[in-house]
């Protein structure tokens, strides 16, 4: 190490561990894969390659928009495959790569727990807004 340049400061705490110089990217992961519409493209994709339009149908929600904007990310990350056959009308599948079902096996599960608490945590949202709304009131 250059005596003329100072030692990078360590980072405190459970973040310590990741290198500096790998900050920005593991935050643009992280970005990217804890994003709802990629979570749930990558869920439904799980069972096999899909078209377009029956992720456009099975994701319930998502735009034209967002669902292009969502498949285009993950093709780039290298996280969705996208093939286009030479048919008449043309056929686009996308599927999962293997680096992808690494990641799968990370989400499915949380995918499963926000469904299983799904009416609990609407509750705790009713009550809070209902205190919001009376606190208002004094």
């Amino acid at each position: 190490m250059d005596a003329a340049q100072p030692a990078p400061a360590q980072v405190p705490g459970p973040c310590a561990y990741l290198p500096a110089e790998h900050a920005d990217v593991i935050r643009q992961v992280l970005d990217r894969v804890g994003d709802k519409w990629t979570m749930l493209v990558v869920v439904t994709l799980r069972d096999g390659p899909r078209r377009y339009t029956d992720l456009q149908r099975e994701i319930p929600g998502i735009s034209q928009r967002m669902l292009t904007l969502t498949l285009r990310q993950l093709q780039q990350d290298g996280l969705v495959t996208r093939t286009a056959y030479a048919e008449v009308p043309p056929r686009v599948e996308y599927a999962l790569t293997p680096l992808s079902r690494s990641l799968l096996e990370i989400i499915t599960p949380l995918v499963n727990w926000a469904s299983e608490h799904h009416d609990e945590i609407r509750a705790n949202q009713a009550r809070a807004a209902a205190r919001t709304v009376g606190s208002r009131g004094q």
